[in-house]
């Protein structure tokens, strides 16, 4: 087959449709051949999308959806889908920063930690986190998403409660389960948001939902604020209480996940038959579906040798070493070296969570002015890495604290990125392979993290701070060179034009990786 065949497809070669017979043949056929963007040619398959089989089944239903029926179906998905996920990733931060309130309510001292032995609690929780992430991701591939992440997050539920019982190494055995349970949630986050909302969509609903950690810092703060004020009045003392409190709302949260939310748009109970074609026809233009059950050892190579991967996963380590810092130290930071009571460090971590959960959707928001995302991180890192400087040199306690506050912007970059991985690494094996290694990164740079601060350096911990720094001064170097690499693809692809491919029914739901369509750009 020539290149000239393969570029007039649509005039030499009869129109492919697939059909319910073809899609549910479990042999493996080679339907038809394109020419990828390099030139490549690739091969379509029988072994498609899971959106396909609807597709077919409802393709003499399929209606053109106008401006107002796409924002009555973008509004009934948000008030359906987007409180839950935000609970749930508010609840998931509040869990894995129990330890932080825990730390100035009594946990170092009834556990006789010494040293490095308290920065260990948060280092063994991102190490389950690491160990267990690519069989997280082959679960949430290999079974339905939201059934998946809900037992998950029961599970979990039951072991931060359980660690209101054991002595230290007990203890850093259930932190580090816990590490392994909670890295289900995110991956599971990025595949529901790239079914449900289209390509333009997925960077404000992705900051939605990951803002809400700020979310989870207010409601941890004031869980274990009030438990302090009271302390006293409990069988349990109040660094207990805060694990037993947390533990029991994400259990009930667990439930209510597991019986709320479906696995797919066309499993939703929320949606009437005629909304379920309509839902599979707006993500039609984000040229992915809802996922494909099946590994595919070729789309795993693909991840592993582009670029973006290791870029990604290079984001997510630098930016992430401040994090893992921050979210064990930042409670203390403000006890220790601030000069604030435990009360009032309790309550002054609250502006902290208001900053990310306003600010970082703001800028988002923001962002869809200008119809890129990039542009808005790479500004707001900047500013992040601003801040950074102010915590670790200014002189005055007003401005350090400042610099803390502001600090907290910085997770818009993180959020821009996994929106891009949502919208921009096509093919279901790609997409789990490459949020799997950007997450090994986050885990890496949250097990280094919280090492940088030394216990002899206290109450400072200058050492700490001047890492926090770098690594935000090289995440934002590496968020250019993200940019720079999908800005140049994309002129590229634009000088060679579209290819048609009206001979190929449904071919969005092909699942081609974003290097094998020749029809994909990238948002940016």
């Amino acid at each position: 087959m020539s290149g000239k065949d393969l570029k007039d497809g649509a005039q030499v070669r009869p129109v492919l449709s697939f059909t319910e017979e073809v899609y549910n043949d479990k042999d493996l056929h080679v339907l038809t051949t394109i020419l990828s963007p390099s030139g490549k040619e690739v091969k379509i398959t029988n072994d498609v999308d899971q959106a396909m089989k609807f597709a077919l089944a409802h393709k003499d239903d399929v209606t053109e959806i106008d401006d107002k029926t796409n924002s009555r179906l973008f509004k009934k998905i948000n008030l359906y889908m987007l409180p839950i996920m935000m609970l749930s990733y508010s609840f998931q931060f509040m869990d894995k920063v129990s330890t932080s309130y825990s730390a100035i309510l009594g946990l170092r001292t009834e556990l006789n930690m010494e040293g490095d032995m308290y920065a260990w609690t948060t280092t063994c929780f991102y190490l389950g986190y690491l160990v267990f992430e690519f069989p997280t991701s082959y679960l949430l591939q290999r079974f339905p998403v939201a059934k998946t992440v809900s037992i998950f997050i029961i599970i979990w539920g039951m072991i931060l409660a359980l660690c209101s019982v054991p002595q230290y190494p007990g203890f850093i055995a259930l932190r580090t389960i816990l590490g392994i349970l909670e890295s289900s949630i995110t991956p599971a986050f990025t595949i529901i948001t790239s079914q449900w909302y289209k390509v333009e969509e997925q960077f404000m609903i992705s900051s939605l939902w990951f803002a809400s950690n700020g979310g989870g810092s207010i409601l941890g703060s004031a869980i274990a604020y009030g438990l302090l004020k009271n302390d006293g009045s409990y069988s349990l003392p109040a660094w207990k209480l805060v694990f037993v409190v947390t533990g029991c709302l994400t259990i009930f949260l667990g439930f209510l996940i597991l019986a709320h939310v479906p696995d797919q748009p066309t499993k939703a109970w929320f949606l009437t038959e005629q909304e379920k074609v309509l839902v599979v026809e707006r993500i039609r233009s984000n040229q992915q579906g809802f996922g494909n059950p099946h590994f595919k050892k070729k789309q795993f190579i693909e991840a592993i040798l582009d670029h973006r991967t290791w870029l990604f996963f290079l984001f997510a380590l630098s930016s992430n070493i401040p994090n893992g810092a921050m979210t064990s130290f930042g409670s203390i930071l403000l006890n220790e070296d601030f000069g604030y009571s435990t009360s009032d460090a309790l309550l002054m971590g609250m502006p902290q969570g208001a900053v990310e959960i306003i600010g970082c959707p703001l800028f988002a928001y923001i962002s869809t002015f200008f119809k890129s995302r990039l542009p808005m991180s790479i500004f707001i890192t900047a500013v992040t890495v601003m801040a950074e400087c102010l915590l670790a040199f200014a002189p005055q306690k007003e401005a350090r604290l400042a610099g803390l506050y502001l600090y907290f912007l910085g997770p818009i970059g993180f959020i821009c990125i996994i929106s891009i991985i949502a919208s921009n690494v096509a093919g279901h094996t790609k997409k789990v392979t490459v949020s799997s290694f950007m997450l090994i990164g986050y885990c890496v740079g949250n097990l280094i993290g919280p090492q940088t601060f030394i216990q002899a350096q206290a109450p400072s911990y200058s050492g700490g701070k001047v890492a926090i720094v770098v690594c935000g001064a090289f995440s934002l170097l590496v968020l250019i060179l993200i940019y720079v690499s999908y800005f140049l693809e994309n002129k590229k692809r634009d000088a060679k034009g579209f290819t048609d491919m009206s001979h190929i029914e449904n071919y969005e739901f092909a699942d081609l990786t974003d290097k094998e369509n020749p029809n994909f750009r990238y948002a940016l």
